[in-house]
């Protein structure tokens, strides 16, 4: 694992697309329970190399309802995004994920992580991914199915704050959604 992870970090294989340049963001662990996929690192966590040190991972610790000691203890919980590296801005926010990480990288991570009970999707780049065309028609009935995917999956939309809206409309995914959530993950934390 320490070299697989030691090789993510060294990739440079979309230098040439990335602003600010190569800084694949990971972690992992062979005894981590809990795998959390989500888009692609924004500026400040490129900045630092710490997965979700943003408000969105302030918001995302908060709905699973652990600690930051919990949350980067990879013996735990594993970090794992759809793109390695910060992909860029847009015309809206961030860009989407870079193509190349998930096919290069994921398998691999994911062959070296046997104890893995619950994986996370945030957003739709991740459940697209590996829902398929499980996903509903979109991501706020994906989000509202959630129990269809579980336990092996968790859908949930993006923690960031350019989600309150999204968030001030469905207020079922705070209610009914984020305390079952929490459940899972204590049940994985606590086994």
């Amino acid at each position: 694992m320490k070299e697989l992870l030691s090789d993510i970090r060294k990739c440079e294989v979309c230098k040439a697309h990335l602003p600010l340049g190569p800084r694949p963001i990971v972690a992992g662990h062979p005894d981590a329970r809990i795998l959390i996929i989500g888009h692609a690192p924004g500026t400040k966590v490129h900045k630092t190399g710490i997965p979700w040190d943003d408000p969105s991972g302030k918001q995302l610790r908060k709905w699973m309802g652990v600690t930051d000691e919990e949350f980067y203890d990879e013996t735990k919980i594993a970090q794992m995004p759809m793109g390695f590296c910060y992909p860029g801005k847009g015309k809206t926010g961030d860009l989407p994920p870079r193509t190349e990480c998930a096919p290069l990288w994921h398998k691999p991570l994911l062959s070296k992580m046997p104890n893995l009970k619950l994986t996370i999707l945030i957003g739709q780049y991740s459940q697209r991914h590996y829902l398929g065309n499980k996903m509903e028609k979109n991501l706020t009935e994906t989000v509202r199915n959630y129990m269809n995917y579980a336990p092996e999956y968790f859908v949930i939309p993006h923690p960031s704050p350019r989600n309150r809206f999204w968030l001030s409309k469905n207020p079922w995914f705070e209610e009914e959604v984020v305390p079952k959530l929490k459940e899972y993950i204590s049940q994985q934390l606590n086994n």
